[in-house]
This record gives structure tokens, sequence and C-alpha cells, in this order.
């Protein structure tokens, strides 16, 4: 073969793969949520759904996919075919997992690949204000305190953020709080709300709703800054628990063997949906910033996030219950 001969079939493949990737898609396409509906990831992959199905003209429809604190889902998705059509919304606890489950069916670094960070919304301390009477976090360490192992606090299941953040709270400030996992955070938050659990350590994303519907009470935020949308919930340093700052993110991944114009022409139409005034609004309304990050450093977050949670859970001897 002659060298004009390869440029030409080298130039053929760049442009078919190209205009693969400007078809993309031709028909639905299918987000995996890990957890049921109504908790912190539907409440960012629902409106990011809807806004890529605008922008695509193909609907994008959510598949929730609950269990093993978000595992389940995870697995499902990396053994999707890799054609495009099938992508993974993820959080923060899919970083911690490795650490707390030994016997994944899957690997978060080899058989996902890394698209874009979605949302980085606060933990937040909210209670059941009829089965737990207080106003504010100082007096719900004194009652804690006063009634060791009475009180207990739902989570979206072990090894996910909202457990580790309540067992990070309980070594911190020295109370014993009852952990009740559940398979996803919109089940342990319908519990709170009907008093069958008295505190979540949640993802502000899927409580906002609640906070302002006046169903549960928050204490404080978990950052080193009040949230946008919440300018009156302090943080728990104003609230008298200064270093406790837990955070969580949410991001979205492709499927190892997806093309990569494709993964490339998504992460292009995710930030466009992030920059987009409806997406801006419902952010905003979830107590989270849009982040800015690029696929690449977003990879680098999850491989460090990966590696740091690792080192949590060994020191903190954090087992699954």
């Amino acid at each position: 073969m002659n060298i004009k001969r390869a440029i030409a079939i080298a130039a053929g493949l760049v442009l078919s793969a190209s205009a693969a990737a400007q078809s993309w898609p031709t028909r639905p396409i299918t987000l995996i949520v890990p957890f049921p509906a109504g908790g912190g990831t539907d409440a960012f992959a629902r409106p990011l759904a809807a806004q890529l199905s605008k922008q695509l003209g193909r609907q994008v429809v959510i598949d929730n996919r609950g269990g093993a604190g978000g595992t389940l889902g995870a697995g499902i998705a990396a053994r999707a075919t890799p054609d495009g059509y099938t992508w993974f919304i993820g959080a923060a606890h899919h970083a911690i997992a490795p650490a707390i489950y030994p016997k994944l069916d899957y690997d978060i670094q080899k058989d996902l690949i890394p698209v874009a960070l979605l949302a980085t919304p606060p933990q937040v301390i909210v209670v059941n204000p009829q089965k737990v009477p207080v106003n504010d976090l100082k007096a719900f360490l004194d009652y804690a305190k006063k009634n060791p192992g009475k009180l207990n606090y739902g989570s979206a299941g072990n090894g996910t953020s909202h457990h580790l953040a309540g067992e990070l709270f309980k070594l911190q400030t020295k109370t014993f709080i009852t952990h009740i996992p559940y398979r996803g955070a919109g089940p342990a938050l319908q519990d709170l709300i009907a008093g069958q659990v008295d505190v979540m350590f949640d993802g502000l994303g899927s409580s906002s709703g609640h906070i302002k519907g006046g169903r549960i009470k928050a204490l404080a935020v978990a950052s080193n800054k009040r949230a946008p949308g919440f300018p009156d919930v302090p943080t728990t340093a104003e609230a008298g628990v200064p270093g406790y700052e837990v955070s969580t993110w949410y991001g979205m991944w492709a499927v190892k063997g997806t093309p990569a114009e494709v993964i490339e022409r998504m992460s292009g139409e995710v930030q466009k949906a992030l920059a987009s005034p409806e997406l801006k609004t419902s952010w905003n309304n979830a107590g989270s910033d849009i982040p800015q990050m690029t696929q690449a450093q977003f990879t680098a977050m999850v491989a460090s996030d990966i590696t740091r949670w690792g080192q949590v859970v060994k020191a903190s001897g954090v087992k699954l219950d």
C-alpha cells in the first residue's frame, strides 16, 4: 500500500467517525440512575434528561435501577452495549464503593469512562421536626447526647456518602445514632417525612423540595459556605461543628467501548445543557453551583476520590451493616 492510499484511508476513517458522531443519536437514549426515584442522583438526572432531549431531538429516558448502595445499577451500566445509547449517572458513592464492597461485579475505573461532572451540592443535616423538636444543630447535639442510641438516621445505603457522612458526624461529635440503610435516598426521605427515621445526612439536591415544603427541617449544610438557594441555612461551622464538611457530587459516565467521537459529542451537549437558563435555575433550587470542570479534570477527581475514600474507610473501620 503506497503512502497516498494509506493517507486517503486514514482520512476516510476520520470522516466516517465524525459523520457517525454527527448523525448520533438516531433513537432514544437511556440514562441509568442507580437509585430509586426521589433521590439526589434522580433530582439532577431528570432535568438533565429533559434538557438533553430538547438539544438532541431524541427522547432521553431515565432507567432507575436501585440496590446495593448504587452498585447494582453501576454493574448493569458497565455491561451495557457500548453504542452510545446507554449512559450512567453516578455519584460520590461510586468512589466509595470499592472500599466498602469487596466483590463488585464491575470496576468503575476500567468498565466506565467519566464524561462530565454534573453537580456538587453539599450534604445537609435534616430532621423530622415532629420526631426531633429542635430548631438548630446545637439543640440537636444536646438532645442526641442526652439520649444516646435513641435517635436513628437513614441513608441511601451502605457505603454511600450519606452513610459515611453520618458516621463521620458521630465520630466528630461523640454521639451515638443508629444507622438504617435504604435502597436509595428517596425511600429514606419518605420514611424521614413519615417519622420512621429521625435524621438524615442527605445531599441537598434530594432534600431541597422537602425543606422548602416544611416537611423536614434543615439544621446545617456541611460546607464552608451557605448553599445557593438556601441563604437561611447555616454552615456546620456557623452552627457549632467546625471542621465537619461533607459534599457530594453527581456525574455522567459512558460504557467502555463507546465510540470516542460520541463521548466527545455527549460531553459537549452536557456542557451546553449545564449552561442553559433552565438547568442553572434547577441547580440553584437544589442547592448546587454549576461545576466548571473538564472531562479530564473529572476523570482525575474520580481517581483521587477513590484513593481518598479508601483511606477514610480503612481508618474509620466502617463495615457493612
